[in-house]
């Protein structure tokens, strides 16, 4: 499941891709336009410049931007950032040691066929993707 940090993370993103990209957003106005919790947002952003996808400025005129546009910035990507993996089992975790059973493990190809679904789905996506479908009348929420 995907956590509310992974959630906050694109909805921010998207956000930001919406307004105009020279200009740098306050933290306040992007958490009252989605209605999260500034303080929360606070360790997102971080997060989210420390990677590059958000570039932050200090002081008066200050806020966040976009690091990258938004046809470069994969739903996945973000994902495995904000949460660090999401892989259906912990043997299939990136770095995971072998385990001793796989080649006896009747249910480890159920959890392979899972993880591939997963990853090639989100992988198709970008935020502009994300952008793109909520300006064309769709009602969504993330």
């Amino acid at each position: 499941m995907v956590s509310t940090r992974g959630r906050y993370a694109l909805r921010v993103l998207v956000d930001l891709a919406e307004q105009d990209s020279d200009r740098y957003i306050t933290l306040r106005e992007i958490a009252e336009r989605q209605e999260i919790s500034e303080k929360y947002l606070e360790s997102i952003v971080k997060e989210l410049v420390k990677a590059g996808l958000l570039d932050g400025l200090r002081g008066k005129g200050g806020g966040y931007r976009l690091g990258q546009s938004p046809e470069e910035i994969g739903v996945l990507d973000v994902l495995k950032l904000t949460e660090g993996s999401l892989a259906p089992v912990a043997c299939l975790e990136d770095g995971a040691k072998p385990c001793s059973r796989a080649s006896d493990c009747r249910t480890l190809p159920l959890w392979e066929g899972l993880n591939k679904v997963v990853r090639e789905y989100l992988g198709h996506y970008t935020v502009q993707d994300l952008v793109q479908q909520s300006s064309g009348g769709f009602d969504y929420v993330i």
